[in-house]
């Protein structure tokens, strides 16, 4: 049931963002005031070869939208579920993955 409700709400997600263009710079204010603990400069504060860089986005499967959507809305301890707890809503999410994916490709 889970996995049910995972799908439904990715393909939401999904159907959203092919109907509106994601903000990075919006997504910039909510990672500073959300990720930037962790992920300064695109670092992983808490295990280093999972930073934000392009490179290990790549080796992490976590160089799409789609991917970082999904971590950022249901968490992978040590980092927090932020869609589930309702801290960051889908458009917020989407923007901060727009961010993240804009940083990595500039190099941070």
């Amino acid at each position: 049931m889970k996995t049910i409700i995972s799908v439904i709400a990715l393909t939401l997600i999904s159907f959203a963002s092919s109907t509106m263009a994601a903000d990075a710079e919006e997504g910039e204010e909510i990672f500073n005031k959300n990720c930037r603990t962790c992920h300064s400069g695109g670092i992983n504060a808490m295990a280093a070869g999972k930073s934000l860089s392009k490179e290990d986005l790549e080796t992490n499967k976590m160089n799409s939208a789609a991917a970082i959507i999904e971590l950022v809305t249901n968490g992978k301890p040590p980092m927090p579920a932020y869609g589930k707890t309702g801290t960051l809503n889908a458009v917020d999410i989407e923007n901060v993955a727009a961010y993240v994916l804009k940083k990595a490709n500039a190099g941070w």
